[in-house]
């Protein structure tokens, strides 16, 4: 027999049906979906809800995700919070092993300093001492600076590839002054003598000049012309410039600027290929040093200009060269040669000892009286100070 009733919960009717009289049946509520007791008649008692789910049908796909979304994402969240305070007990954990391991009276190993290539650099090898300068065209600031010297008072002379000026600074890097030479052509070297005169090589000529003030003096002569491309100062106040015209040569002169000697066609000779860019430094005995870009190697000739040994080669390991640019001696005899991956250094028979980075590309290099060096790095200057142990 079917039934109806109005539900308690909402009034809407609910219909049952009942073929046994005075059972205890239940019914649910189509429209708000509660579970209902039927009303017992034989009893007196009338309908009753038994639960209710508050789901309203017109909007039920909404709230269904919404709760298997928070059922998905409880047990997600527990996780995560058990991981996190896990990870907090772990660490201090771990800590007290790893510290356990040490001995109280040992201090903890540093981590090991990284030369270029991933090599071990001796530990305080060379470190930076000063730098100044920064991009730009006004007083203390460069554009592509290549060239650098230091005169016998600390004076630091600074040269621009293109544009010709050349800056001066004092020994803690503060500008003091400015001049120019030629603005047309590209400014290849500098180098300075203990008296404060400076040398310029530019459209392959070696030109003299009063350092404070840039007063031309004067320029240096060749018998076979001009081709000047480097030129560095002895102990002596004489110089050693590199010469190119079909041939590479060496030329050795005195203070007043007179050809000693010529080493004539000094690497081609060796390799018997031409060289067509050399870069040379000389020490305090007179061994010459000559840095070959386009051999990737450097040849020593002793003071009478006899060669004596080449080291070097392309490549990338230690030893090797790309595109080296720029060779220094120090005043322990060390020769240093900077190319794109940093700046090397050897002993004064080519004995590779160590490499070290410089902040930017060391373009030009230079030693002063104190074995500190000085590196023209296209925007600015870095000056290094070097262990006298190499160590």
């Amino acid at each position: 027999m079917l039934k109806t009733f109005d539900c308690p919960k909402c009034g809407a009717p609910v219909s049952y049906e009942q073929d046994v009289i005075g059972s205890n049946l239940t019914a649910r509520c189509s429209y708000c979906n509660s579970a209902l007791s039927v009303p017992d008649e034989m009893r007196g008692r009338p309908a009753a809800i038994i639960s209710a789910v508050n789901i309203d049908l017109r909007n039920t796909g909404t709230k269904a995700t919404k709760w298997i979304l928070l059922i998905v994402l409880i047990p997600v969240l527990v996780i995560i919070i058990a991981v996190v305070a896990m990870g907090g007990f772990l660490i201090p954990l771990f800590s007290g092993v790893s510290s356990s391991k040490t001995s109280p009276t040992t201090p903890s190993a540093k981590p090991k300093s990284v030369a270029l290539g991933g090599r071990e650099k001796p530990k305080g090898f060379a470190s930076e001492t000063l730098k100044f300068g920064s991009e730009g065209i006004g007083p203390g600031m460069f554009t592509d600076a290549r060239s650098i010297a230091v005169d016998g008072s600390g004076k630091i002379y600074v040269g621009e590839y293109s544009g010709g000026r050349i800056q001066v600074f004092d020994g803690d890097g503060k500008f003091l002054t400015q001049w120019t030479v030629d603005r047309k052509m590209p400014l290849r070297a500098l180098a300075a003598d203990r008296k404060g005169i400076v040398y310029v090589v530019q459209s392959g000529n070696i030109s003299r000049h009063e350092g404070t003030t840039g007063k031309l003096l004067g320029q240096i002569s060749y018998p076979d012309g001009w081709g000047f491309d480097d030129v560095a100062v002895a102990a002596d106040g004489g110089l050693v410039a590199a010469w190119y015209k079909n041939r590479d040569d060496i030329v050795r002169l005195n203070a007043e600027g007179g050809v000693v000697r010529t080493i004539r066609a000094a690497i081609s000779s060796v390799t018997e290929d031409s060289e067509l860019d050399t870069r040379v430094a000389i020490d305090g005995m007179g061994n010459i040093y000559a840095l070959g870009s386009f051999n990737n190697a450097v040849f020593k000739f002793n003071p009478d200009g006899k060669f004596l040994t080449r080291f070097g080669s392309a490549g990338d390991q230690p030893g090797q060269f790309r595109a080296p640019s720029a060779i220094a001696v120090d005043g322990k005899g060390r020769v240093y040669v900077s190319d794109f991956k940093g700046v090397q250094v050897f002993d004064t028979n080519g004995r590779y000892l160590a490499a070290f980075d410089t902040d930017g590309v060391a373009s030009g290099m230079v030693f002063n009286d104190k074995n500190e060096l000085f590196v023209a790095a296209r925007k600015q200057v870095v000056k290094l100070a070097v262990n006298e142990e190499g160590k």
